[in-house]
């Protein structure tokens, strides 16, 4: 899965709430705003990159900020994209590297921005990171049994990835539960800090909904009023 791209230092940028693309990761995108539009365009007949960032809401309504991004993001590819009849677009866009967002460069006719390339701990020693594999992996397929979106067509694919960094950022992307722990996540550039910071998330969601099964006593959304 390894992609070699030379990314520019400067891109444009989608600023979106509730959303973190990782390296490696699949995203849908529906564009329809006028200045993504004019992006997609200009992307397409180019490099096909842009970066995807989340948006920092909470510094949003703190400051008053237009789309505050958040400082960690990812520069993504576009794989696919088709144009529907009322100029729409959807896309697949893959992920390609964590990048840092040194500064806004201009509004118009879409966010232009500077970046700068940001690395993890390097994952060519990937014994070292078996153990918390395991310990994550473990907490997942309890997740799934307690109840959580754990489909088993994920941990396969998991399963038959080699490098600890790559198993990491996917498992994080499609069963970390929380989008703001997503982001947390994507920050957090030590593998091993990112490996014991996903499994406190997921120890937290087992206990959760352990303890809301106990409650239910055992019955289902459709029985509950029952209990």
């Amino acid at each position: 899965m390894s992609m070699h791209v030379e990314i520019p230092t400067e891109l444009p940028v989608m600023t979106l709430s509730n959303v973190c693309l990782f390296p490696h990761a699949m995203l849908p995108l529906c564009i329809f705003e006028p200045r993504y539009r004019q992006m997609l365009e200009d992307v397409l007949e180019s490099d096909r990159l842009f970066v995807v960032a989340g948006q920092d809401t909470e510094k949003a309504r703190v400051t008053g900020e237009f789309e505050p991004p958040f400082q960690i993001a990812s520069v993504g590819v576009v794989r696919a994209s088709h144009q529907n009849q009322d100029e729409t677009s959807n896309l697949i866009v893959q992920g390609l590297a964590r990048v840092r967002i040194k500064r806004i460069l201009a509004e118009e006719p879409y966010r232009l921005i500077e970046i700068e390339s940001v690395s993890t701990e390097s994952g060519d020693d990937n014994a070292v990171f078996l153990p918390m594999r395991q310990q994550l992996t473990d907490l997942l397929v309890a997740h799934g049994k307690l109840g959580g979106e754990v489909p088993d067509e994920i941990m396969d694919f998991l399963g038959s990835l080699k490098d600890a960094d790559t198993f990491l950022d996917l498992a994080a992307y499609t069963l970390c539960p929380d989008d703001r722990e997503k982001q947390t996540l994507l920050e957090t550039l030590s593998t091993s800090a990112r490996f014991a910071h996903f499994q406190k998330i997921i120890q937290r969601a087992n206990e959760n909904l352990a303890i809301d099964n106990k409650l239910r006593g055992g019955l289902g959304d459709d029985k509950i009023s029952l209990n």
